[in-house]
């Protein structure tokens, strides 16, 4: 059985000092060691920004797309190759803006893969612009009088288009969101996880002392049940969705592969596809 040290490659990452990206990395390799996983079980599809460096720094088999298209990716690689332990990852700009669209459609899809966003509320590796997780008034080059629009509610908006599992951790919370990981990974269907991530070099406002002061965790809530969807809504609502741990949970939602007609689970390599002349005559009638 692989340790965490086993998912650890010798490319050193290069992140600035601080950033919470550290803490993701090393809660996925303990997660992937904890669950019983190997390198070779594991894939890691990144897109573009800090975050999307990550797919480099882990042994295993890693894919780093184009800005916001890392799910498309990650989807037909896990109905390519259902042994496959498939992680997408990105940041806010890349699965809240430019790829919005294939966060939205993944989530309704439900297919079995787990997505993490590393949330710093801004563009890092472009130098500091505001993102869609922005607040109103924040001020960055982009935006150097205050931003005018309102943030994004990703954990929201996750359970309005009916998510299957939702949750919410925080990059000081080493822990904490390695078990909120493997609960994701264990989750048969899309699993959304959004980390707090602070960027230490350009948003000098969502520091790791704000997130202490401000975030509250779901174990404190007396009598918090996550399979309630409509108690998940109201207590992000309640507290500006600043909280931590799984938000939502629906274990009876199928996935897309339980719903596929003849769906087989092993890999399609795997697969004896080889058709007979009467087969392939019946598959090109049915087109014709």
């Amino acid at each position: 059985m692989a340790t965490f040290k086993e998912f650890r490659n010798k490319v050193k990452p290069n992140w600035c000092p601080g950033c919470g990206d550290f803490t993701v990395l090393a809660s996925m390799q303990r997660a992937f060691a904890n669950l019983g996983k190997e390198p070779e079980e594991v894939a890691i599809v990144s897109g573009i920004g800090c975050s999307g460096r990550i797919a480099g720094y882990v042994n295993s088999y890693g894919f780093h797309g184009v800005h916001g298209r890392s799910l498309p990716i990650a989807q037909g690689l896990k109905l390519a190759n259902r042994d496959l332990t498939v992680v997408a990852s990105g940041g806010d700009g890349d699965g809240f803006a430019i790829g919005m669209g294939h966060t939205v459609h993944a989530i309704r899809r439900n297919v079995d893969i787990t997505y993490i966003v590393m949330d710093n509320q801004i563009y890092g590796l472009t130098k500091g612009q505001t993102s869609p997780r922005s607040e109103m008034g924040f001020k960055t080059k982009s935006t150097p009088n205050g931003s005018i629009e309102a943030a994004i509610s990703p954990m929201e908006m996750a359970l309005t288009v009916g998510a299957g599992f939702v949750a919410q951790t925080v990059s000081s919370d080493l822990k904490g969101m390695t078990a909120v990981i493997e609960a994701g990974i264990k989750h048969k269907g899309f699993s959304l996880i959004n980390v707090y991530s602070p960027c230490v070099t350009y948003n000098k406002i969502n520091t790791y002392d704000w997130f202490k002061q401000n975030l509250t965790s779901l174990d404190d809530i007396e009598g918090y049940d996550p399979s309630n969807r409509g108690k998940a809504m109201q207590t992000l609502m309640e507290h500006n969705g600043l909280v931590t741990g799984i938000i939502y949970q629906n274990s009876e939602r199928p996935s897309y592969e339980e719903l596929i007609k003849g769906y087989k689970e092993e890999a399609l390599v795997k697969q004896d596809l080889n058709l007979t002349e009467d087969q392939f005559d019946r598959l090109i009638s049915e087109f014709a």
